[in-house]
């Protein structure tokens, strides 16, 4: 008996709640501090951390922009998507867990405190309205039908009403997915600005044609993330005015494929070639070949070598690094850019890969905020 009454006292004691007080920092205390638990006594579990409630692209609010006609929505300028597809690639997938993985890179982003020391600006607190609309719910057992789901999804997200009465169409950063994902971002810009000079950040060129990549096999296998270029050329969606940057990887056929990718519209700027000009040449480059027309700027994570972005799943040696690239994208101001993308696959534990390309998501939205375009 005397036992089972200890036992009892003890369990007593150890059940009682204890109120623990938080002593002052170096045991200095102002008068106006806010005491840690909050006005009155009470815990603020609503404020303060970038790590709590839904993941969105650099904790910006989420809106449902693919809702049916009649819901009413909050209006934006710029919208962040992504697409989660890999079903068309010729080599690692994972590419669909890529716009989750952005997010994830881009938790530490806090909208109100983002100015960039660089540039000085914070596209976040400027006049436009940025959101994120969340993915696209695209099927993984067959292409056709996911690329006209993200076709569609494009199409609604387009056509949403803006904060300003000037600049009527809003304008999508796509998170991918497998490159073939920027076919129907293509599209879209097409059926808003026209035809578009594209910017094409890889490691590989992307256009090949069909019947030599894919099309040997069917009509459907030739759609994939090595010819959607050369299809966006067929089908009338860019101009001869575009360009790629950070090529390295082999091509198929010796002269062919680089002939078929002249006749696309595109010039090179070869990985290397940064050695030779450096970052202010590349964008001498750039800007003087889409002058004077709309951009689309296309970014492939694989133009960053392995070592600064190894969760890709076509990775070739011999890149640029990721602070050449950024600072290549805060070069391109000045530019009208209606468009963009960028695709990574999955990532190490340290998120190499998603922390470069939240980067590089960033300084899209800097140029596209820096420069409001009319459709």
């Amino acid at each position: 008996m005397q036992t089972l009454l200890l036992v009892l006292a003890v369990i007593g004691t150890v059940t009682e709640a204890r109120e623990i007080t938080f002593p002052p920092a170096s045991g200095y205390q102002p008068e106006n501090m806010q005491s840690p638990l909050g006005s009155l006594g009470v815990i603020d579990v609503s404020t303060g951390s970038a790590f709590v409630g839904l993941t969105t692209f650099a904790n910006l609010p989420h809106v449902h922009c693919l809702a049916a006609k009649g819901i009413e929505l909050d209006k934006y300028d710029i919208a962040i998507v992504g697409a989660p597809f890999d079903t068309a690639v010729t080599s690692r997938p994972g590419a669909r867990y890529g716009p989750g993985g952005i997010r994830q890179g881009s938790r530490r982003i806090e909208p109100e405190v983002a100015w960039d020391i660089y540039t000085g600006r914070n596209p976040y607190l400027d006049w436009a309205t940025i959101v994120d609309c969340g993915d696209v719910p695209l099927t993984v057992l067959d292409n056709t039908v996911a690329l006209k789901q993200l076709d569609q999804a494009h199409k609604i997200i387009s056509s949403r009403e803006t904060t300003s009465g000037e600049y009527s169409t809003p304008r999508i950063i796509t998170l991918g997915g497998d490159h073939t994902t920027t076919l129907s971002a293509l599209r879209s810009t097409n059926n808003r600005w026209g035809s578009v000079s594209v910017i094409h950040f890889d490691s590989h060129i992307d256009t090949w044609d069909p019947e030599v990549l894919g099309g040997g096999v069917s009509h459907y296998a030739g759609v994939n993330h090595g010819t959607f270029l050369h299809i966006a050329h067929e089908e009338g969606l860019i101009r001869n005015t575009s360009i790629h940057a950070g090529i390295r990887a082999p091509v198929m056929r010796r002269k062919g494929d680089v002939r078929n990718d002249i006749r696309c519209g595109f010039e090179m700027i070869k990985a290397r070639d940064i050695d030779r000009i450096g970052t202010a040449g590349i964008i001498k480059k750039l800007k003087e070949r889409v002058a004077g027309s709309k951009v689309y700027i296309s970014v492939d994570i694989d133009v960053l070598d392995p070592a600064f972005a190894p969760a890709t799943g076509t990775a070739e040696v011999g890149g640029w690094s990721t602070r050449e690239l950024l600072t290549i994208l805060d070069g391109l101001d000045g530019i009208d850019v209606i468009g963009a993308d960028v695709s990574p696959v999955y990532d190490n534990a340290g998120e190499t890969t998603v922390l470069a390309a939240a980067e590089v998501v960033q300084s899209l939205l800097d140029l596209m905020v820096q420069r409001p375009v009319k459709s």
